[in-house]
């Protein structure tokens, strides 16, 4: 592509990119919105046993859709398949809203119902994360995708200080049922721009999508994460339903490399993990979400409990290690635009965001909410440094042709890093709960839906009792941060052997490049004309 035509076709970027900036709020704001409300949800359901299944069934939704999205919109269309992504999640929040009402049953049902629907929800969401990526890989070269992917960091930072305070203020004000209804209306207006302003190439294959390797992805992965939930915590380790969903996965995920190997137009296609890049920022992206998942469901919950915050209050102390990436991402973005290098960066972002994992390990009742916060922001400046640079390596270490599938790799190994790590979380943290004496301040709440956390009863209990209580909460918590500074140690380690390869600074069709050139281009270097 010549400047003439780069210059030519970046008004209709900006105009694009404003409708998949508000597609991109939508998804952001759900995440923080929910986290602040889940406390309130706990508390009204019952159910802390399961409270981590509201957020692991939102992003093992995300997780098995993920690939899906990514190959329909290589093989279709991306505009088509990114508004019925943005339909599905819309549909998907006012189910949500609606769990345990009078439309669908009673409170008995409310977390079976919630935990449900926001699959629905995370099955959308997955087309949301990827179509926005896949559609400026599709607008935009490498070399240039830093400004607008930090143009997108941006509208990231106004969800990230607008959820916690809009989720608060709803859970506080209103009820934690809005979390999921505001969805709607900021649902319709995306929709509304994206149809009017983006104009996209409609194209067809004659491929079919690899359902078989996709059905068996998903078996596998679902396996996997229940595995996590309940082993040690519901079920012992060699008991036979872990054993049972153990060789379920192996067979699932074993049956799937073979359907792959063979598919015309496989979902996750293998062959992009033989480029070295592409595997490692794969894996770190996976541990990427371990952190990024776990920090920020289990900071409100301590914040509500432990520190005793009301549920705006504890978005608005959120609001450090949000802040924290935000400067990070759009500095790291602006950066790799103006000088090509990129591989300092993940090296560097580990090392910190291990600092701020470790350092949120030391959070008890004593801990102040200035130094949580300055815990915070080194965790947030950490994660700042990987999030705008695993997605650019992944997209520049593919063809042209196979953006949507790597680019739905990438938020793939993302996800099911963040499945992982709240399943294991949870358990982790059920566990640690279940052996102190927090265990007295949970119950009655749920009935059958089981023992919840009431707040109420809480700031009840004589101080000394209550202090007791509070130690084995945040004991508990703390103790699941020990466990996430296991996987991102490895972090910095993976990112010192990416290689510095040249960001490409166009983008080539597939169809006109020759074998050889698409090898060069694997490598990450521009076909010679």
């Amino acid at each position: 592509m010549t400047q003439a035509t780069q210059a030519a076709a970046r008004p209709n970027v900006r105009v694009v990119l404003f409708g998949l900036m508000i597609a991109m709020m939508l998804a952001m704001l759900d995440n923080m919105i929910v986290s602040t409300a889940l406390p309130r949800i706990v508390n009204e359901f019952g159910g802390l046993d399961h409270f981590t299944w509201v957020v692991t069934a939102y992003v093992l939704g995300t997780t098995v859709s993920t690939p899906i999205w990514g190959k329909l919109g290589d093989l279709y269309g991306r505009k088509s398949v990114f508004l019925t992504s943005v339909v599905i999640f819309l549909v998907g929040s006012a189910l949500c809203g609606m769990s345990g009402s009078g439309f669908l049953g009673g409170p008995a049902d409310g977390m079976v119902q919630l935990i449900a629907f926001r699959a629905v929800q995370g099955l959308g969401a997955g087309g949301l994360m990827v179509g926005v990526m896949a559609i400026i890989g599709d607008l935009v070269p490498p070399r240039e995708r830093g400004r607008y992917q930090g143009m997108i960091a941006g509208i990231m930072a106004i969800a990230m200080v607008a959820g916690p305070l809009v989720g608060g203020f709803i859970t506080d004000h209103l009820s934690w049922r809005w979390a999921f209804y505001v969805n709607l209306p900021l649902g319709g207006v995306a929709l509304a721009v994206l149809i009017t302003t983006m104009h996209l190439p409609k194209y067809r294959t004659e491929h079919r999508i690899d359902w078989l390797g996709a059905a068996l992805l998903s078996v596998g992965i679902t396996a996997i994460v229940l595995i996590t939930t309940w082993g040690g915590n519901q079920y012992d380790w060699a008991s036979g339903p872990i054993l049972g969903l153990a060789a379920l996965a192996l067979v699932a995920l074993v049956a799937f490399g073979f359907v792959e190997r063979r598919a015309p137009e496989p979902i996750l296609p293998l062959r992009l993990f033989a480029n070295r890049n592409f595997a490692l920022i794969s894996v770190i992206g996976f541990l990427l979400g371990f952190a990024m998942f776990g920090a920020m469901n289990f900071l409100p919950l301590y914040q509500q409990t432990v520190q005793g915050a009301s549920a705006t209050n504890s978005g608005l102390l959120l609001l450090p290690l949000m802040f924290g990436m935000l400067v990070v991402s759009l500095l790291i973005g602006r950066a790799i635009t103006r000088t090509g290098r990129y591989r300092a960066y993940p090296i560097v972002g580990g090392v910190v965001m291990t600092a701020g994992m470790g350092l949120l390990t030391m959070l008890d009742v004593g801990t102040s909410k200035v130094e949580s916060s300055l815990f915070m922001i080194v965790l947030g400046v950490g994660m700042g440094f990987l999030m705008q640079t695993s997605m650019l390596i992944a997209q520049n270490s593919v063809e042209q042709k196979d953006l949507g599938a790597a680019s739905g790799a990438a938020t793939f190994f993302r996800s099911i890093g963040g499945s992982f790590g709240i399943s294991l979380f949870g358990a982790i943290f059920a566990n640690r709960l279940a052996h102190s004496a927090a265990g007295s301040a949970f119950g009655g709440s749920g009935g059958e839906a089981g023992p919840g956390i009431d707040l109420d009863r809480l700031r009840q209990l004589p101080e000394q009792a209550r202090e007791l209580v509070l130690g084995g909460l945040a004991d508990a918590i703390s103790h699941v941060f020990w466990w996430a500074v296991l996987f991102t140690v490895a972090v910095p380690v993976l990112a010192w052997f990416i290689k510095e390869i040249p960001l490409r600074t166009a983008n080539e069709p597939a169809a006109q490049t020759t074998p050889e050139e698409q090898a060069e281009t694997a490598l990450g270097k521009a076909p010679v004309a």
